[in-house]
């Protein structure tokens, strides 16, 4: 077989695509570490090509962060305050429904409503808040709170995640955002967000709501302190999960800020980085 030049040192990664073999742990740690950046992006064009042509799938959509309070406080979040801080906040449901009754005159057709994990708020809060918007909005799909958060209003309720899935799939959620998985690795998870629900856990709940019929996004922090082993094993997590449920609907890579955060000497992954990862997920 003659391979053309542009794939040098991917041979073996083009075969198995050719031949419709899955790429494995060691396929992703030599893709991550070549230096054929331009190969690697021809071998994700062709997958891409391959599974959807040349259509382009995008939605409309509008974010609402009802609230920047977090008991947890993640090393690597800039965004969360305490209850108390300055420059905290929390709005109220009206305020909420009113933002959200905005973006759908807009035209807006899915919400990704998130916050943090708030030390005051009653379960009461965030149940009405989705009935409400879907009274004011019901043509919008919801994309509301993440699996940490589903953990935490379980924990404050008391009963299972499965409980307070069906409650508000019944009030109204459409989807699940993917936040909240950052990186699976116990190790990455000890340092970056040691007070977080586990990899494992959040693996779980996702589980359970594909099973539910409540799809799913995934998401995957990188550019922090994971190693190349730590990200492809987390890829290849989602990819078994996948392979289970069909509950994914996207991956969403996601880069690693480091300004206003704990860690803040680490560098910012840099474009070849990014490049290779947002490859990588294509291929795996």
């Amino acid at each position: 077989m003659e391979f053309d030049p542009i794939l040098k040192g991917l041979e073996d990664v083009y075969k198995k695509m050719a031949s419709d073999q899955r790429l494995n742990r060691e396929d992703g740690l030599q893709l991550l570490q070549t230096t054929n950046i331009l190969g690697l992006a021809y071998l994700a064009n062709e997958r891409r090509r391959a599974m959807t042509g040349d259509q382009v799938f995008f939605n409309n959509n509008a974010h609402i962060n009802y609230s920047n309070v977090c008991k947890v406080r993640c090393g690597f979040c800039a965004f969360a305050k305490d209850l108390e801080e300055k420059g905290s906040y929390t709005m109220s449901i009206e305020e909420v429904v009113n933002k959200a009754g905005q973006f759908a005159d807009q035209g807006v057709t899915e919400i990704h409503i998130v916050g943090g994990i708030h030390p005051e708020l009653p379960f009461s809060y965030y149940l009405d808040m989705i009935r409400k918007i879907k009274e004011r909005a019901p043509q919008v799909s919801l994309k509301a709170f993440t699996a940490a958060e589903y953990d935490f209003f379980a924990q404050m309720e008391n009963v299972p995640v499965k409980e307070i899935l069906t409650t508000f799939k019944e009030a109204g959620l459409s989807f699940i955002p993917g936040g909240g998985a950052e990186n699976f690795s116990p190790r990455v998870r000890e340092v970056i967000c040691p007070g977080k629900l586990s990899g494992k856990r959040w693996l779980e709940i996702h589980k359970l709501a594909h099973q539910m019929g409540i799809p799913t996004n995934a998401n995957m922090l990188y550019g922090i302190i994971e190693t190349n082993e730590e990200l492809i094993d987390h890829l290849l997590a989602l990819r078994d999960l996948q392979d289970e449920t069909q509950g994914f609907f996207a991956l969403i890579p996601t880069a690693f800020h480091p300004k206003n955060t704990k860690f803040e000497e680490v560098s910012q992954a840099s474009a070849l980085r990014t490049l290779k990862v947002i490859a990588i997920a294509r291929l795996i």
